[in-house]
């Protein structure tokens, strides 16, 4: 299998939900052949069908077994790996006064040891100008008690990033985060349809409260996250080595 273009390969994480799904469409754009990683064979079964450039690896990222089904797929095409991308999603944890202490520890495992296991699944492919990025969110640095597990994950995923910058920066591989606000999903609307239900109130009414964390009242859409995602396949990226891309519309309140 090679790619549609000369632009090597990236793997995507997490290829068949909204978030991994915008990604993987965008650097098929890039002219990037694309192993996408993800749990449901069926839907990728049919990423596959729709794009040749497409090679599914059904995979969980949170197996150690992951890592060589991920290298022989990067393997089979036959490029070198330009992007690794930690798309996967997280699943819903609950606030900070309800949260199973125990799932922490299993969404940072998802999470961290998930990019980890495909990093170094795909090293022997990443050179000079290889990029690896995980997309977080922004309650990692601006933590609420609603959002306990994405806040914690989030934020240890920002540590790692720092960390693989460091080690990888040598070779030329830089590390970056891209740090959505909350993003304008199916999922979204369906955990706001939920919390409205048990709170008596409008699903749109809780949507505007998370359009309140923007002072432009808005939510980021998946399409803004792939384009920041290729955006860092340009060779002035380099220069964000080790970054957050904070993608809240001016959520964020800080400077760090």
């Amino acid at each position: 299998m090679s790619s549609s273009g000369a632009g090597g390969q990236a793997v995507v994480v997490g290829a068949t939900g909204a978030v991994g799904g915008a990604v993987l469409r965008r650097l098929r754009k890039a002219g990037l052949a694309v192993v996408a990683v993800a749990r449901d064979e069926g839907r990728l079964a049919g990423l596959a069908a729709d794009d040749p450039a497409v090679l599914p690896c059904p995979a969980d990222v949170g197996d150690d077994r992951c890592g060589a089904l991920v290298a022989a797929a990067c393997e089979r095409v036959g490029e070198p790996v330009r992007m690794v991308v930690q798309a996967a999603g997280l699943p819903v944890s609950g606030p900070l006064s309800s949260v199973d202490p125990g799932l922490l520890g299993t969404l940072v495992g998802l999470k961290l040891g998930g990019l980890l296991r495909v990093v170094r699944a795909t090293e022997p492919l990443l050179g000079p100008g290889s990029r690896i990025v995980a997309v977080g969110g922004h309650f990692g640095s601006e933590p609420q008690p609603q959002a306990c597990g994405a806040g914690v994950t989030n934020a240890a995923l920002a540590n790692l990033v720092r960390q693989l910058a460091d080690h990888y920066g040598p070779r030329g591989v830089t590390a970056h985060l891209v740090a959505p606000g909350p993003l304008d999903t199916a999922r979204l609307r369906g955990l706001a349809e939920a919390a409205a239900a048990h709170r008596g109130v409008t699903r749109e009414e809780v949507l505007d409260e998370y359009r309140e964390h923007s002072p432009m009242h808005r939510l980021t859409t998946v399409g803004e996250v792939a384009w920041a995602v290729a955006l860092l396949l340009d060779p002035e990226a380099v220069a964000l080595h080790g970054a957050t891309l904070a993608l809240d519309s001016g959520a964020r309140r800080g400077l760090f």
